[in-house]
């Protein structure tokens, strides 16, 4: 399943969790793989709501500050630690699935994170591997 969600032009965290949920449901025991297909945005596991979403892009942004130290340098002021993210946060994750039920902690969520304020638009794409 392939699905496109709008990030806007902010740096942000979207939860996918209940996309993933609806996924795998149904589906007995096996393994879930969520990949973005983009240079600039990764997929973390995280807990959301509490405040750690934000910590993440500040953390990110302490890391990968948004100026000219980037070679890369098409896009906006700093687009090059876009490029250089997934190398932190990979573009993808894998989650086992127990029963048709994601196997995540009690507050894990699955979560695309996007520092490109330059596109707006992204595709996520979910893979079900079912266990043998």
């Amino acid at each position: 399943m392939t699905v496109e969600l709008r990030t806007g032009h902010d740096e942000v965290v979207l939860d996918l969790t209940e996309e993933s949920r609806d996924f795998v449901a149904g589906r007995g025991d096996g393994l879930l793989n969520v990949f973005v297909p983009h240079a600039t945005a990764g997929i973390a596991i995280i807990e959301t709501g509490a405040g750690s979403d934000d910590d993440l892009l500040a953390a990110l942004g302490d890391l990968l500050p948004a100026d000219d130290r980037w070679r890369h340098r098409h896009g906006s002021r700093g687009h090059g630690r876009s490029h250089v993210m997934p190398a932190i946060v990979p573009p993808h994750a894998t989650v086992p699935v127990l029963d048709g039920r994601l196997a995540l902690g009690t507050w894990q969520s699955i979560c695309l994170v996007d520092l490109n304020v330059d596109n707006s638009t992204r595709e996520v794409r979910f893979w079900f591997l079912r266990s043998a």
